[in-house]
């Protein structure tokens, strides 16, 4: 059979934003390979979590906001379950949105060099705004394919280019933390496992898969998509360790490692980074928002077609102006992206524990819902979750303490 692909290209399109991209750039300039294997569990676990929201959408044909709102009973937990949604995708996303805008001009000034950053935000915002406007899910669809295609094509070449060492590569699979990159492993994981993608898949596998059963499709495509996008993840951070590790040279973002790869690999490799850059925040400028529309209008339902597109509209390009107004308060964009991670470790265990709740009820999912391996396999990624994010808070709080 031909594979048929989609909603799981939009959740890499979706994770490979500008944190993502920072993430890895730093945790290969810093320990070289070391950290590779908190890529390879990210991706699995990622797997894990978004094969159970490509069964809600493409099996049960129910988004998780959908669902949730029909999993509650009474006002009080109809209450709980808006209050999570508008906190984990209204809130969440327009911080993250404004990190996404801002991580895409990154990648722009390192291509074009600095100034006219208000005008670079605009301009990134308009777009992501114009792909929102379509209001159809098959056009966006394809849009974002081609941009996750782009950003796939610029980080492979980047990681030809530099042609890190493969036997510090392999000795980076076995689980190690060195001293200092505690929080750097927790980056790396949680700017992989991303909330909004749980919505965002189900809402959109419940749009792809139209022709009948096409559930096994959907897995397969859920597991290559994001096998992909995992894949991308570990060559930025292999390029970064090939390079600018073995160079010792220090960077903060992935615009500094596109500047500092110039003078050994030539202009290409500053314009292959930076055009990866740049479309890995175009599609997070455009998921995050879509994520948020999709999962709102199914919880709160218009009484027609035209009323529930509108409202998509609406609500897309409401995320887009607060992400666009936060960026041009001039934060400093790395601060931006790691706030949206810490905010994403805090949801992450209360969605995914909702998610397999959902995914366990029988009488709303029939044939879709948890088998035994399923339920082991992700109760062990929302305890591993739950671990990171306490440990954030932990340490966190020493610091605030301490400080």
């Amino acid at each position: 059979m031909k594979p048929s692909f989609g909603p799981g290209m939009l959740v890499a399109a979706a994770f490979i934003g500008p944190g993502t991209v920072t993430a890895c750039t730093v945790a290969g300039a810093d320990f070289g390979h070391a950290l590779v294997w908190a890529l390879v569990f990210a991706t699995v676990a990622t797997i894990i979590l978004q094969d159970m929201a490509a069964r809600l959408g493409a099996g049960a044909r129910k988004g998780l906001g959908e669902a949730l709102m029909a999993s509650v009973t009474g006002p009080v937990g109809k209450a709980a379950a808006v209050t999570l949604v508008v906190l984990a995708l209204g809130v969440g996303n327009a911080a993250y949105e404004g990190g996404n805008l801002a991580g895409g001009v990154m990648g722009l000034e390192a291509m074009l060099g600095d100034g006219h950053r208000q005008i670079l935000v605009g301009l990134l915002a308009l777009i992501a705004a114009g792909v929102l406007l379509i209001g159809n899910y098959k056009p966006m669809e394809r849009i974002l394919i081609a941009l996750v295609l782009i950003m796939s094509v610029s980080f492979i070449v980047s990681a030809i280019l530099v042609r890190p060492d493969l036997s510090t590569f392999a000795a980076g699979l076995v689980p190690s933390i060195p001293d200092g990159a505690q929080l750097t492993v927790i980056a790396l994981i949680g700017t992989t496992i991303v909330p909004y993608n749980l919505f965002l898949h189900a809402a959109a596998a419940k749009r792809h898969w139209r022709e009948g059963d096409r559930l096994d499709d959907a897995r397969r495509d859920s597991a290559i998509s994001i096998g992909l996008g995992g894949l991308v993840s570990i060559l930025i951070l292999s390029t970064a360790a090939g390079s600018l590790f073995v160079a010792g040279l220090d960077v903060s973002n992935a615009r500094d490692m596109a500047m500092a790869l110039e003078p050994a690999f030539g202009p290409a490799a500053r314009y292959l980074v930076g055009i990866g850059l740049f479309a890995a925040g175009l599609t997070s400028a455009i998921t995050a928002p879509m994520a948020t529309a999709y999962a709102l209008t199914e919880m709160f339902p218009a009484k027609t077609d035209a009323g529930q597109t509108n409202r998509f509209r609406l609500i897309a390009l409401g995320i887009v102006a607060i992400g666009a107004s936060i960026s041009l308060l001039g934060i400093d964009a790395v601060s931006l992206i790691v706030t949206a991670q810490a905010a994403n470790g805090l949801l992450l265990p209360v969605i995914a524990f909702f998610l397999l709740f959902v995914m366990n009820r029988k009488s709303l999912l029939g044939d879709s819902t948890n088998g035994l391996v399923a339920n082991i396999a992700g109760g062990l990624v929302i305890l591993i979750t739950l671990m990171i994010g306490l440990r954030g808070i932990w340490r966190a709080a020493n610091t605030v303490l301490g400080g």
